[in-house]
């Protein structure tokens, strides 16, 4: 059997989370008291010097909204796949069609306070979810 421990690269994956905590202005502290753990913890993943949980790694990447397949490789295959079919297929009812039509009616000033609402937002989803 493949030893596949020795594939995993902790340094790059610990990067991809600060990269993208650091997307949503989320400070380690903040992010740290989203998902429930210290920032001194936060810290170590972040410079790859500790391995997390698989529970861990799936709850950071369902608040930061990424793929595992991001998170540990680096690639995105499964949301690529997704928004590549969406635009192509452009299926009636789709969510995404819908978003895009919408972004597309709206103007730059807009698209950037789209995106910094999103970025306060979907951090906070996944834990409200989780709520009783």
């Amino acid at each position: 059997m493949e030893n596949y421990s020795n594939k995993f690269d902790l340094k790059s994956i610990g990067k991809r989370i600060r990269e993208e905590r650091e997307k949503f202005g989320l400070s380690r502290e903040e992010f740290a008291e989203i998902v429930g753990l210290s920032d001194y913890y936060i810290g170590q993943i972040e410079r790859g010097e500790r391995q997390m949980s698989l529970p861990v790694l799936v709850k950071m990447a369902g608040l930061l909204h990424l793929s595992l397949d991001y998170i540990i490789f680096g690639e995105d295959y499964y949301y690529a796949e997704y928004l590549r079919e969406s635009c192509l297929n452009k299926q009636k009812g789709d969510p995404m069609e819908e978003i895009v039509g919408l972004l597309h009616r709206c103007s730059k000033k807009e698209l950037e306070l789209i995106k910094k609402l999103l970025k306060v937002i979907l951090p906070y989803l996944n834990k409200l979810d989780s709520m009783p």
